[in-house]
């Protein structure tokens, strides 16, 4: 199997016409055609439906895509890196995040990072915890911070700290009245917003978990997207949200208060691929170590 069948099978898949995507190529069909007939008869299945038109991909062949799509965009990586280190240009560092992140440490972090490694690219990609493992397989990412346990054999992960939870409770409401720690029974026939909605398990999965352990029961449950959206709908008053202390900054138009229950928390995690001796990768923990002495969010 060459490269350039991949390549030419990519540009097929997404014209869905061959002659379309010939043109694309800068080669004649006859040859574009042979090339990807060739690619069927060593994988042994048929990639496209040539009867439809447009053409369409066979299960196999949206499968063979995903793949094909992700090797082709780890070799670009890697060709990339190599150009970068031979003509002594910057080292480029990507690194992974959930959103709740940028309140809990982590622009700090990158700063620090930036003063002691000046030569690196730092290139921060919002990724959920469940992408960023993914994401790290494949190359995409160097290194990620979530919030979600995992156990592939692969990945390394390595819970820096938990974080306190806090209920965000809509201003005027009953549970307003006070700013004392709240116990999760409290929550029981509450309307719960949870986020984000997909793709799971989730952050909104660890919440829900939470509730089950404790035996409560929310009276309706709402999943949304993301973070700024369920606190959007809190302030509008449809519901109350359990989300990261840190978080509290995003809007000071909803009323907040801290969990009482010990077990209320959520691990913050650094995941980096298995064997990985990058010495960023020291770097960064070590600076980590460091600004674990800051007060931490409460």
């Amino acid at each position: 199997m060459e490269l350039r069948q991949l390549r030419y099978f990519i540009v097929v898949a997404q014209q869905r016409n061959f002659t379309r995507a010939a043109e694309i190529l800068n080669i004649t069909q006859p040859p574009l055609s042979r090339q990807i007939q060739l690619l069927e008869e060593e994988l042994g299945v048929a990639l496209f439906h040539r009867t439809s038109r447009p053409v369409r991909l066979t299960d196999g062949g949206r499968l063979f895509y995903e793949q094909a799509l992700q090797v082709l965009g780890r070799i670009d990586q890697m060709v990339a890196s190599t150009r970068r280190a031979g003509l002594k240009e910057k080292q480029v560092l990507s690194i992974g995040f959930v959103a709740s992140m940028l309140y809990a440490g982590l622009p700090t972090l990158i700063g620090r990072l930036r003063q002691s490694a000046p030569e690196l690219d730092i290139q921060l990609v919002e990724l959920l915890s469940i992408q960023q493992i993914p994401a790290l397989k494949e190359g995409r990412i160097d290194l990620g911070f979530g919030r979600l346990r995992q156990t592939d054999p692969n990945i390394v992960s390595t819970v820096l700290y938990e974080e306190r939870l806090v209920l965000a409770v809509p201003p005027g409401s009953e549970l307003a009245e006070a700013d004392g720690p709240l116990a999760l029974v409290r929550l029981g026939e509450q309307r719960l917003i949870v986020y984000p909605r997909e793709p799971r398990p989730s952050y909104a999965d660890q919440v829900l978990n939470l509730l089950l352990q404790s035996d409560v029961r929310a009276g309706e449950v709402q999943e949304v997207r993301e973070l700024q959206t369920a606190l959007g709908l809190v302030a509008a008053g449809a519901g109350v949200c359990v989300i990261p202390a840190s978080a509290r900054q995003m809007r000071s138009d909803v009323h907040y208060r801290p969990l009482a229950d010990a077990h209320a928390t959520s691990p913050v995690i650094l995941y980096y691929r298995e064997g990985e001796k990058s010495r960023w990768l020291t770097l960064i923990r070590g600076l980590i170590t460091e600004l674990a002495a800051a007060p931490k969010h409460t």
